[in-house]
């Protein structure tokens, strides 16, 4: 991290605290005509001394399909530092709304396994504000390392876009090249994800954002169903790659059309290994399989 050293919090961040303090924010902000002017916080904040809870990483694997172990899935260590990142979204002065952040992107960097019984210090910080042809968006980076270790084991990078929200003195970028045509392949996997996926999700990770609880508190938030978390189905994906990723890995997916609950959503993956046989590199892509509609894609990559 760049910049003054992080906020140390005594305790790990409530969501639910968090996203009601949001609306609040938001609510006063339409009232009084205010704004929390047009640069990131200056420093970022820390959580020390983080230790994951047993029955909360059970309840995950198995939701996602990771095999039952003690060291924490690459997900998982997402929802763990995940609050502390709300935190730092959550601040007066961070320049946009934290309610109806849309989900770009994600990209994830493991070093090594974590045990379940390590101590973890996490900190959060946001960087990299810029324009986007829809609004504004912006990362929200996090690391990991054990608690009195400098190295980092595991880092996360979070872009966001704040939806129509044009931030004076950020440039609108050009119009993008048209995406590649996307050809569904046969699948290798084909999920049934049913009306409660987003709840089942909300109550492992702690995210109650609710725009995926149900389909009344999502039309509260202008959406016609609720939808699946990004990050659930990431994690999905992830696991149905599997053991061979090893320890070290890069992790990247995009994002594209949200999954409104329920769905059936057909999954390909396709893996390239050396000539010696070692694995080297898995891409995947998951799609409506009635519409062909591309939902996300992403890789993941031998470190």
């Amino acid at each position: 991290m760049t910049g003054a050293q992080p906020v140390i919090l005594g305790d790990m961040p409530s969501l639910s605290k968090l996203y009601v303090n949001a609306a609040a924010t938001a609510a006063r902000r339409r009232v009084l005509g205010t704004d929390a002017g047009i640069s990131l916080p200056p420093c970022g904040h820390e959580v020390r001394g983080v230790v994951a809870e047993v029955d909360n990483l059970t309840a995950f694997q198995h939701l996602v399909g990771e095999t039952a172990s003690d060291t924490l899935p690459a997900g998982f260590i997402h929802a763990l530092a995940f609050p502390v990142s709300m935190s730092v979204m959550n601040r007066d002065d961070f320049p946009l709304p934290l309610l109806g952040m849309v989900h770009l992107k994600n990209k994830v960097e493991q070093h090594g396994t974590i045990l379940f019984t390590e101590a973890l210090d996490i900190t959060s910080w946001a960087e990299n504000l810029r324009g986007h042809r829809a609004g504004t968006q912006v990362d929200i980076v996090a690391e990991v390392r054990r608690t009195g270790n400098s190295r980092v084991i595991w880092k996360g990078t979070s872009t966001y876009l704040a939806k129509g929200v044009f931030l004076p003195g950020i440039d609108k970028p050009s119009a993008p090249a048209p995406p590649a045509t996307f050809s569904a392949p046969d699948p290798t996997a084909l999920w049934q994800l049913g009306v409660d996926t987003g709840r089942a999700y909300a109550a492992v990770s702690g995210d109650f954002n609710p725009i995926h609880l149900s389909v009344l508190s999502a039309k509260a938030l202008g959406m016609r169903r609720s939808i699946a978390h990004g990050m659930y189905l990431a994690s999905r994906a992830l696991a149905d790659v599997g053991a061979v990723k090893g320890d070290a890995f890069s992790w990247e997916v995009a994002f594209e059309a949200p999954v409104f609950l329920p769905a059936r959503v057909a999954l390909d993956i396709s893996s390239v290994h050396s000539p010696s046989g070692t694995w080297q590199h898995s891409d995947y892509a998951a799609w409506n399989p009635r519409s062909g509609r591309r939902h996300f894609s992403g890789s993941v990559t031998a470190l």
